[in-house]
């Protein structure tokens, strides 16, 4: 048995802003396919941590005027420098007392399923699609699913396992889903990205999942500055809900292929990179979708605007260029004010003037 005020010291000490713990067996029934417990069948403890995102990556979308420290910052930092800097710490001191640390940082792992919508099968990744027209002849395109792998045996799935995070995180006591399906923690509100350690120890007091006033406020704020309609109105009755260890989990059934078109390219009016010429004349239709022409949202219509909008990307950090966060922005929004769990946080609001939209 470890301690569990030890690797929450320890944890803290090492950057991460927050740690919670939880058994392995809150994950008793998810989709094999996306069971954690079969990364580690001899684990006995999921070990959750959060790392902040500055409010201050958000300042430059919301001003309208620098869109490269989001990516880099809030997602290139913390997945590739920040998250797995904690994890190698943390698992560091798990092995020195004679357990296994299991470390899985926010790698975007590819399985059977798609990340995107959960179907199996040969998906291609919009998201790298820029890197796979430009090597077609020497690279292997990237896919939202893993092509051709198997099972090492017959009663194990086939790698590479990937997990919900969110869930995860809620199932370590970390926050809630929110209604736009972000993690919302009482501290930072949906501003925060999460790694994980699954550990053969069992610690002394495992943490109880969030049961404090919902952090979500059901206001609808998300869903009305998504660009892209991506958000079902909170009375549409368009629901996902999880039974998390008898903890019910419910967000909106947001359209994911929608949103990774609108999250990196936006639309005609939040969208400056792109010029007003090009949304004009929407050649073969490619941009039909962010156009409101088509409300097929999949695949084939998302390759369609990234082979269309590819050379209007800013500078490429490794992540996509976001250039949305309407729903994280205004989320922040509303939680900063009166009787949201950021209140008081900081001394100016995020939003201190109406939101921009390109007159176009």
């Amino acid at each position: 048995m470890i301690s569990s005020k030890l690797i929450k010291e320890v944890a803290l000490a090492a950057g991460a802003d927050k740690c919670g713990i939880a058994p392995m067996s809150r994950f008793k029934g998810a989709p094999d396919e996306m069971n954690p417990q079969f990364l580690f069948p001899e684990a006995k403890s999921c070990i959750g941590f959060v790392f902040r995102i500055p409010r201050g990556v958000q300042r430059g979308i919301e001003e309208g005027t620098q869109f490269y420290q989001y990516p880099s910052m809030a997602y290139g930092g913390i997945n590739e420098i920040f998250a797995p800097a904690v994890l190698y710490q943390v698992g560091k001191v798990i092995e020195d007392e004679g357990y296994e640390a299991f470390v899985y940082r926010n790698t975007g792992a590819r399985g059977v399923v798609s990340d995107m919508d959960g179907t199996p099968g040969n998906t291609l990744s919009p998201e790298e699609q820029i890197e796979v027209n430009e090597n077609a002849k020497t690279s292997t395109a990237h896919h939202r699913s893993v092509q051709f792998t198997r099972p090492t045996r017959e009663d194990n799935v086939a790698p590479d396992l990937q997990f919900q995070f969110r869930i995860a995180a809620v199932a370590c006591g970390l926050g809630e889903i929110g209604w736009s399906k972000m993690l919302l923690t009482p501290e930072f509100g949906p501003l925060q990205r999460v790694a994980f350690i699954f550990t053969d120890a069992e610690v002394d007091e495992y943490d109880e999942m969030y049961s404090g006033e919902p952090l979500c406020r059901k206001c609808g704020a998300c869903v009305r500055q998504c660009p892209g309609g991506c958000i079902p109105a909170i009375n549409s009755g368009k629901t996902v809900t999880v039974d998390l260890d008898g903890k019910i989990l419910e967000w909106g059934d947001i359209d994911m292929w929608r949103c990774y078109a609108f999250y990196t390219h936006a639309g005609r009016y939040y969208n400056p990179f792109v010029p007003k010429e090009v949304w004009d004349a929407n050649e073969n239709g490619a941009l039909d979708l962010m156009e409101g022409i088509t409300d097929v949202a999949n695949e084939k219509e998302i390759m369609k605007v990234y082979t269309a909008l590819q050379k209007y990307f800013p500078s490429w950090v490794g992540y996509n260029m976001a250039k949305c966060g309407g729903c994280i922005r205004a989320c922040v929004s509303m939680l900063e004010a009166k009787g949201g769990c950021m209140e008081g946080r900081f001394k100016e609001p995020l939003r201190t003037k109406k939101a921009w939209r390109l007159d176009r």
